[in-house]
């Protein structure tokens, strides 16, 4: 797929649509919430994609689940609208043929994991999966910083093979269990986790959840609240490539088979 977003850039300039010293100042590190510093002139009427800062990993392809946090705010008065920061959950955007704004695609495709990008556009552009912009008029100029975590097959870890199966001997009252061991980064509390997933429910073990079936992995933050609570002791300290079955006792008895695709943490 080609991608277009330097054209993008240039055609923003140079149709002089938006006034000199229309460019916010972006400060914080990657995978923190930005602090953004809007300018009192006018943004222009074309979209505006800024790269901030490169990182060091895979680059997205067209075709993966991008996840991303990104922090959304109005240029009017610098309204902060929205941040996956606060929800501790980013967002998961498909680009396997579904409807994704253009302005999304050229943001997030090409881009290695690590990578803070600036999207500046009117608000009838810059609507993305997930991100309802409710009460804002189309005309309204949003600033968006995506932090791209990372782009990810969407069957990674299955691959042509039908659903992971729950352990038979396994209750809801057992303790977690490690099916496979993996060998890459050690998962810590607070970090953020990227995993596939499927949920049974008990007696019956019938699958009621799964990533795979919800168009591939997403990411948590692994605190309270963030995530089952089952989830916390039994992630914290398996490595990314594990595969660990995590009962769930509770009104509603669940077990979770969670295959750890990647850990992320910021020191």
């Amino acid at each position: 797929m080609r991608l277009f977003w330097p054209a993008l850039l240039m055609l923003a300039t140079s149709c002089g649509v938006a006034e000199d010293g229309t460019q916010p100042v972006v400060t914080g590190r990657f995978g923190t919430k930005p602090i953004v510093a809007i300018p009192k002139g006018q943004p222009g009427r074309t979209p505006r994609i800024t790269v901030l800062s490169v990182g060091s990993g895979r680059r997205t392809v067209p075709g993966d689940v991008v996840l991303a946090d990104v922090d959304i705010r109005r240029w009017s008065g610098n309204r902060p609208f929205m941040s996956t920061h606060d929800g501790n959950q980013p967002t998961t955007v498909v680009f396997d043929g579904r409807q994704v704004a253009e302005t999304w695609r050229q943001s997030l495709i090409g881009r290695p994991a690590g990578s803070r990008v600036m999207l500046i556009s009117p608000a009838a552009e810059a609507a993305g999966p997930n991100v309802p912009l409710t009460g804002v008029p189309p005309a309204d100029t949003l600033v968006l910083v995506f932090d791209i975590l990372g782009g990810y097959p969407p069957d990674a870890r299955l691959v042509g093979r039908t659903l992971p199966v729950i352990p038979a001997d396994l209750t809801p009252s057992a303790r977690p269990r490690t099916v496979i061991d993996g060998s890459g980064r050690e998962v810590v509390a607070g970090a953020k986790v990227v995993i596939q997933y499927v949920a049974a429910s008990w007696p019956d073990r019938a699958v009621v959840d799964s990533s795979y079936r919800r168009g591939g992995p997403s990411a948590f933050t692994l605190r309270p609240g963030s995530v089952p609570a089952a989830w916390l002791d039994a992630l914290v300290g398996q490595r990314v490539g594990s595969r660990v079955a995590v009962p769930s006792p509770g009104e509603r008895p669940m077990i979770y088979l969670i295959d750890i695709l990647d850990t992320i943490t910021h020191a």
